[in-house]
């Protein structure tokens, strides 16, 4: 009788990594602001990696939620009226970052750093605005949020050699970020207001109406302004 042996088992020839985003706070006493997205790299068939080169676009998927009356009201201008939007309402690209993924075998945490603005041209920051906006009324509103990874997985091959592959294409993670994540991140840079970008033509007529009406604030000009006050009237 003839005894066969066992079958030696396949080695994978390349790592296969996954990566996942598993929490988000905004960077703390940071000069511009900062959301930090907590990440986890995982590499199931137990190759040494030596790094990763990791890059994320990060993108916005409105259809992934619901939205109240006024949230809706105040979207209208990125989606249209909301009678028109579908369950495939285009996404909206937020950021590309990138970051190293340090040595590991197994799995590891990452950090990714996304710089934010509150530049209200932004579709990006429009909609966050809109989101915190209502937050009154939904303290548990999140932004559905996708991570498209790619970059470059250094690892060492079974005899010690140093290897290089890309990131899958397929490598990708969701995430909802919580709304009141995003207002504690404004709240600590621009307590109270928000910002507005003017040409400069614009601003030197808004300076001339402020020190000709004696105001105290571009605020105060600009509340004139849409309060209808005739300009003449002092």
């Amino acid at each position: 009788m003839s005894v066969q042996a066992e079958p030696e088992p396949v080695e994978a020839l390349a790592p296969e990594p996954y990566f996942s985003v598993t929490g988000a706070r905004h960077r703390d006493f940071a000069a511009t602001p900062t959301m930090v997205f907590t990440g986890a790299a995982s590499e199931p068939t137990g190759h040494e990696i030596q790094s990763i080169a990791l890059a994320a676009q990060v993108m916005i998927d409105p259809a992934r939620r619901g939205y109240l009356p006024r949230a809706r009201e105040r979207l209208a201008e990125l989606f249209g009226a909301p009678a028109s939007w579908t369950p495939s309402t285009q996404g909206l690209a937020w950021a590309r970052v990138t970051t190293i993924v340090p040595a590991f075998q197994g799995s590891t945490a990452f950090e990714l750093e996304v710089p934010c603005a509150y530049d209200l041209e932004v579709a990006a920051t429009k909609y966050f605005h809109a989101l915190a906006d209502g937050a009154a009324q939904d303290e548990g509103g999140e932004v559905p949020l996708s991570f498209h990874f790619n970059g470059t997985v250094f690892y060492f091959a079974r005899d010690g050699r140093l290897q290089v592959i890309p990131v899958p294409w397929s490598a990708t993670a969701q995430y909802s970020m919580p709304v009141a994540a995003w207002r504690a991140m404004i709240a600590e840079h621009y307590p109270g207001g928000a910002w507005i970008r003017l040409a400069e033509d614009t601003l030197d007529a808004l300076n001339a109406r402020r020190a000709a009406r004696g105001l105290a604030s571009f605020d105060a000009c600009v509340t004139e302004l849409l309060s209808g006050e005739d300009s003449d009237a002092r």
